[in-house]
């Protein structure tokens, strides 16, 4: 009895080992399932909201800009040439390259020996014309004298006829006696035709001399011309360019000396698309006189003139595209023919449209606008004009909403936006109008950070531009003027010093 109650304990404690161990290792299993599980415990979806900046469009009107490149060319250029050829006697003080002289100025003489014998012969020739003149005309008073004593004379003869025949009819004369009266009067009436012949001659000596004396007078007038032509002058005020005539040089006929160039009357020409010019087109196909700005920019100094679109090229030459524009220029300081400059077009004024980047529409015209709960919605809008980094569109569709400024590809039809809204501690609707497009010329709003030069800076700053003879002198006037002062631009210097090579 004992051996069995030993028995059943040791088998029930066997069993509970067993058991235990089951447990653990059922407690071990589901501890690493949970641990390795890859599953999380759900958790309740949020939705995404992005932060972009929006900005209110309201149509208003705005003048579109054109932006071209053009070259600035002189209205008046005249080519300063030797009418015939000879020695350069005589250069004018000054003639030179870039030198400015003024309307009647004498700036070359060139040998006058030919030219004057030239005249002296044509004066003699004069003198014979006239002499001959005179000879005709007493020749043709002694013709006329002839012709009237010859005419008397054959009056007299026909009288002396006229009496012998009524002496024969009353029995007194004689046959003889008129046959030798009529006889007389045929001599004389011959006498009388041979001085008309005279006469005539006469008259046509008078003539030929009268044509003589004006050759002469041609001749004389060519030789004078060809003696006032050695001495070359300037037809207006203006600046000389490419001089190549020297002092005891000789120059050929029609060889070219100089060129003149009026600086004071200067256009630039520009090329733009055909699109671009029809916007410059009136409603009967006319050009307008659009306004335009022409800059240039010198070393950070920029040069500017005030413009107007004057005529279009005839025709559109070849191997070239678009149409070849002309705008006359007002007050074209610092510019010279040649500038490789900027031209600012202002188009017609349009209604109805607001300036907005071009990082607001997409490539179809489609703008992202602020709707209900800050939800966003994409609107189609027409797109007029490209300019710069902004567009022009037509926003009567969508007047006084909200639109995102900067598209990403996290933004689209349906998500929620937290607005960012320019001038948000102002008032609210400080900054929200979109603003007109920047008229031609006028300046921006812009701060220019400036900075302090050492004196050694300064000074080999001023060096470099004093001795940069390609400056113009108004931009370099311009330059010293900024470099004298305490606060100097900082984009100015730099873009000095790059040239220096500092």
């Amino acid at each position: 009895m004992r051996f069995l109650a030993r028995s059943l304990t040791g088998l029930f404690l066997a069993a509970l080992t067993l058991g235990l161990l089951a447990l653990g290792a059922s407690l071990i299993a589901g501890a690493l399932s949970d641990r390795l599980s890859t599953e999380r415990p759900a958790q309740p979806a949020r939705e995404r909201v992005f932060s972009a900046n929006v900005q209110k469009v309201t149509p208003g009107v705005l003048i579109p800009q054109t932006v071209a490149f053009g070259e600035i060319r002189s209205r008046r250029t005249l080519e300063l040439r030797a009418p015939s050829g000879g020695r350069v006697l005589e250069i004018a003080a000054g003639v030179e390259d870039g030198a400015t002289v003024t309307e009647g100025q004498v700036l070359v003489r060139l040998d006058p020996a030919d030219a004057t014998s030239a005249r002296d012969l044509a004066q003699a020739g004069l003198s014979e014309a006239e002499a001959e003149v005179r000879d005709g005309d007493r020749g043709l008073l002694l013709a006329r004298d002839d012709l009237a004593a010859a005419g008397a004379q054959a009056e007299l003869r026909r009288q002396a006829l006229t009496r012998q025949e009524d002496l024969l009819a009353r029995g007194v004369g004689s046959a003889a006696a008129v046959e030798t009266a009529a006889l007389a009067l045929s001599s004389a009436e011959q006498a009388v035709l041979s001085r008309r012949s005279a006469l005539a001659q006469a008259e046509a000596r008078v003539d030929q001399a009268a044509s003589g004396l004006a050759r002469a007078r041609i001749a004389l007038a060519e030789a004078d011309r060809a003696l006032a032509d050695t001495v070359i002058r300037a037809s207006f005020t203006g600046r000389l360019n490419g001089v190549t005539v020297v002092a005891g040089g000789l120059v050929g006929a029609n060889e070219r000396l100089a060129e003149l160039i009026d600086p004071d009357r200067l256009e630039v020409s520009f090329r733009l698309s055909t699109a671009q010019f029809t916007r410059l087109l009136d409603e009967r196909g006319s050009l307008t006189a659009a306004p335009v700005v022409v800059s240039l920019d010198v070393l950070g100094a920029e040069i500017a003139a005030l413009g107007r679109v004057e005529r279009v090229g005839a025709a559109v030459g070849e191997g070239a595209t678009g149409r070849l524009i002309y705008a006359a220029l007002d007050g074209a300081r610092g510019f010279r023919p040649g500038d490789f400059v900027t031209v600012a077009i202002a188009e017609p004024e349009v209604d109805g449209v607001a300036l907005l980047p071009a990082t607001a529409v997409d490539s179809t015209g489609g703008v992202l606008v602020v709707g209900a709960e800050d939800r966003l919605e994409v609107q189609q809008v027409p797109v007029l004009r490209r300019q710069g980094d902004d567009v022009i569109v037509d926003v009567r569709g969508i007047a006084g909403r909200e639109v995102v400024v900067e598209r990403s590809p996290l933004l689209g039809a349906g998500i929620r936006i937290n607005p960012i809204r320019p001038g948000a501690d102002a008032s609210p609707d400080a900054g929200a109008q979109v603003q007109p497009a920047a008229q031609p010329g006028a300046q921006s709003g812009a701060v220019t950070d400036t900075i302090q030069l050492s004196p050694e800076r300064r000074a080999g700053l001023i060096a470099y531009v004093e001795g940069n003879a390609r400056m113009p002198e108004e931009a370099k006037a311009r330059l010293l003027e900024q470099l004298a002062q305490d606060q100097v631009p900082a984009q100015m210097v730099t873009r000095l010093e790059d040239r220096m090579g500092g």
